[in-house]
């Protein structure tokens, strides 16, 4: 489960994916589930239950812009999952460093600092050297995590070899990737897609590969690790969202290969013409009450799919829209297709 504990970062990466509506706010989420109120904890669980869920990362922003907040956060979640419940946390480590050892003994798991691109080549005059001693001396595991940006292939393998040194225990590597936030920057650095299909910065993976590659030759004991873009996107976030599917799909409700849900929905007009319909819909067709499902707020009605496209046909014809909405099974369930019936080959 990502848990955005805050949309607050004392730090100002240019490459920072977060969305505009989330940069720059204190805003709390449980994956796609907005916490209105910091004291609403029970989300937390909810969702945790619902991807079954095994640890969480806390991100930001920075946590550490928020630390009671993230170390309330932490213990609670310890105290509901247990010890086994693995929780990392993203920090830049700029500010509130003297909370770290509250962190390992709230029992956090795993902290992963986000040196600047410009101290990559320099760690030990880091403003956040000492921090990282300091973590280094608790139980928790300490790695370093940085987006790959192209052209400075050197700074990297220096961070790498530094952090060998210091007996760090991994560092991640992430395939740098435009958004809606950073994509200007980029592009004033003139930073490219990769493809028309890719959100990913032209060779960020072909210069992760050459760390790769060289690391490899080399007698480290530190583990290097790379997440592309493709694999985020196509493998972690699918997972996730087919995890929540499985739990929440309804049997009139369809999972996708791509862990969507496809929903069949008629829309009518007014109060009156839906209770009409669905009178009329469970006397013709025997529903039962597991079979169909009404949004009073919005008009609609929604029926297996292979029923509504037998009545598609007919309910247009009385001035109703049918079609088959394909949703995420996120909280927010973000609509991404809309096919209407009937079908115009039917």
């Amino acid at each position: 489960m990502v848990v955005m504990i805050t949309g607050l970062c004392p730090a100002s990466c240019y490459y920072c994916p977060l969305s505009l509506k989330k940069g720059g706010k204190d805003l709390i989420f449980a994956d796609e589930w907005e916490l209105k109120d910091e004291q609403n904890t029970d989300i937390l669980i909810k969702e945790a239950k619902l991807i079954n869920a095994k640890g969480a990362g806390i991100t930001g922003g920075d946590p550490l812009s928020v630390p009671l907040r993230t170390l309330n956060y932490i213990k609670f979640l310890k105290d509901n999952f247990g010890e086994s419940f693995h929780i990392h946390l993203y920090t830049s480590g700029l500010e509130n460093k003297e909370i770290i050892s509250k962190l390992a003994s709230s029992g956090l798991d795993e902290i992963r600092f986000h040196p600047m691109p410009n101290n990559w080549h320099n760690m030990d005059r880091s403003p956040i050297h000492k921090v990282i001693q300091n973590a280094l001396k608790t139980e928790m595991d300490v790695a370093i995590e940085i987006p790959v940006i192209p052209n400075m292939e050197k700074e990297i393998v220096h961070l790498i070899n530094w952090a060998d040194k210091q007996q760090i225990r991994w560092i991640n590597l992430n395939e740098l990737e435009f958004s809606e936030r950073n994509e200007i920057q980029l592009q004033k650095k003139e930073f490219i897609e990769k493809s028309d299909i890719s959100a990913a910065a032209q060779y960020s993976q072909n210069t992760a590969y050459k760390i790769i590659e060289s690391i490899a030759k080399s007698n480290l004991d530190i583990g290097v690790h790379y997440c592309s873009a493709s694999f985020k996107d196509g493998v972690q976030l699918k997972n996730r969202i087919l995890r929540r599917a499985k739990n929440i799909a309804t049997p009139i409700e369809v999972i996708t290969d791509d862990a969507t849900i496809l929903k069949g929905i008629i829309q009518t007009k007014n109060k009156t013409q839906l209770n009409t319909l669905i009178k009329e819909l469970i006397k013709t067709y025997d529903l039962s009450k597991q079979e169909y499902f009404i949004n009073l707020k919005l008009y609609q009605l929604q029926i297996p799919i292979p029923l509504l496209e037998m009545v598609a046909e007919d309910l247009q014809k009385q001035g109703m829209v049918c079609y088959i909405s394909e949703q995420y099974p996120t909280h927010d369930q973000l609509e991404v297709e809309r096919i209407p019936l009937p079908m115009k080959n039917q």
